[in-house]
């Protein structure tokens, strides 16, 4: 196999010209070129970076501020599960607004007497507060995220973790 000395694709041996650019090929010696290498990230990437892929998790934007989401495949991926926690995070936040927005308006508003409104405003407080406890799912994929970054680990969150926002 020869090497195009004006692309440096790899053209096979005896033919006139380059298939990918059309530089003539005829009786010039193949070049010493190689395709560059990918760059590989340094084996103590994950350590060297763990504060800031901690970080993803409590500001996922200073990552992206910083630029170090570019530099790093371990802030990268780490900063992405942070973003697309706060992305869930955010829905979440406004589809639990919503929800307890309508309930009030059902059990509180719709009383027409004032033992109705006790018992609504009961029934209402008690939905609320258990829909009030999801908010631990968040948190605790949170730590979840902050665990496996401090431990040098990408290993993708349950339930979001499959999500790519960071290309």
């Amino acid at each position: 196999m020869a090497f195009c000395q004006k692309c440096g694709a790899q053209v096979a041996d005896g033919t006139p010209t380059c298939p990918t650019c059309g530089a003539p090929m005829a009786g010039a010696p193949a070049p010493n070129y190689a395709p560059p290498a990918q760059a590989a990230p340094p084996a103590n990437d994950a350590e060297a970076n763990k504060g800031m892929a901690v970080l993803a998790y409590i500001l996922f934007f200073v990552p992206l501020i910083a630029g170090a989401h570019k530099t790093s495949p371990f802030v990268k991926f780490h900063t992405n599960q942070g973003t697309v926690l706060w992305i869930a995070s955010l829905i979440f936040g406004v589809v639990y607004g919503i929800v307890t927005a309508i309930l009030g308006a059902i059990f509180i508003s719709t009383a027409t007497t004032l033992s109705g409104l006790g018992a609504g405003i009961g029934i209402y407080g008690v939905i609320t507060t258990i829909l009030s406890l999801l908010w631990i799912v968040p948190a605790v994929l949170a730590i979840m995220g902050i665990v496996n970054a401090v431990t040098g680990k990408t290993k993708p969150l349950p339930l979001i973790g499959k999500f790519t926002i960071i290309k």
